[in-house]
């Protein structure tokens, strides 16, 4: 890939809308992800028992097992929900973003 094509993507409207686009949704699902698991931090941190607390009459199971589990299971959720995006917006645009590519590499050819 030469300088010259590097430099049609990058002024590319649809690519500057992609690059946006996608890099906003992974900072927001990031950010989300970060405060699910700082706020598990914290509580164990700064309230134990609260997760210590025993569940049902058993004793067996704590607060914090389900809480643990989910907390895994909101990172695989928000891991495809970033991949259904990317499997469907993201994808269309970087498709577009090539095919307008080429069209101009076929035009400056002849």
């Amino acid at each position: 890939m030469t300088k010259e094509m590097i430099e049609h993507i990058r002024s590319n409207p649809k690519y500057q809308m992609l690059v946006k686009k996608r890099s906003s949704f992974a900072w927001t699902l990031s950010i989300i992800m970060l405060v699910v698991y700082y706020a598990f931090i914290l509580t164990i941190a700064f309230d134990p028992q609260l997760l210590g607390t025993p569940l049902g009459d058993g004793k067996v199971t704590t607060v914090g097992i389900p809480v643990g589990i989910a907390i895994i299971i909101i990172a695989f959720a928000l891991t495809g929900v970033y991949v259904k995006r990317a499997n469907s917006e993201f994808d269309d645009l970087s498709r577009e973003v090539k095919e307008e590519l080429e069209k101009e590499l076929a035009k400056d050819a002849s």
